[in-house]
């Protein structure tokens, strides 16, 4: 393997490893996570999904019967999927399919 190869494998390993290690190094003590940290930990995750799915549908003509059916259809199975069992993988996995499935007929 050639060095320069190497040594970038290395400085992108290490810098996973600080980024991966720097919460607990600044969060890790007695006094634990600010408020501010964890409110944006609960508010963030749902937030940055509204916006991925409205970035994602920005694009779909929704003029005339038929336009934005599978878009839509999919994005119902996703909603559907996570509210019934929690599960983020299961539901955009599955409805990821359902839409490739859906274009493809």
């Amino acid at each position: 393997m050639d060095k320069h190869a190497l040594m970038i494998v290395a400085v992108c390993a290490l810098v996973t490893l600080l980024l991966r290690a720097l919460p607990f190094l600044c969060f890790g003590g007695r006094h634990g996570a600010p408020r501010l940290v964890l409110a944006l930990g609960r508010v963030l995750p749902p937030a940055i999904m509204a916006a991925l799915v409205v970035y994602c549908l920005k694009g779909v003509p929704f003029g005339t019967a038929g336009d934005g059916l599978r878009q839509l259809a999919a994005v119902a199975a996703v909603v559907l999927l996570h509210l019934r069992w929690r599960n983020t993988l299961l539901s955009v996995g599955a409805g990821t399919a359902l839409y490739m499935l859906l274009i493809r007929l």
